[in-house]
């Protein structure tokens, strides 16, 4: 991927977390007449939409990290071995890191 695609779909995706991010920190309408049933329900919504806020701050904060990369010049290489990462991985996630096997071990490692 050249480094104006990625650019541009790494800023694209910025953009989109962004309004996420926004739409997810907002204030639900508080209820005060509710049953327990429902007081339970707003709970469960409520640790729903922290785990979604929480999953879109890390990838804001990987996508930031891309940016970056592009700038210094070091885009496409794993952060840890220093290989090319594959086209097609960053076809598909243009903020990845780490080369396939790089991934792998830091995942195992959590």
């Amino acid at each position: 991927m050249d480094v104006a695609t990625a650019r541009m779909r790494l800023e694209s995706m910025l953009a989109e977390l962004d309004r996420s991010i926004s739409v997810l920190r907002g204030d639900p309408a508080a209820g005060h007449d509710r049953s327990l049933a429902d007081a339970g329900a707003d709970l469960t919504d409520a640790d729903r939409t922290r785990a979604m806020l929480d999953a879109a701050s890390r990838q804001r904060t990987a996508v930031l990290a891309a940016l970056r990369r592009l700038d210094d010049g070091g885009y496409g290489r794993c952060v840890d071995c220093g290989t090319l990462v594959p086209e097609g991985r960053l076809e598909a996630r243009p903020e990845a890191a780490r080369c396939v096997q790089c991934q792998s071990r830091a995942e195992r490692r959590r």
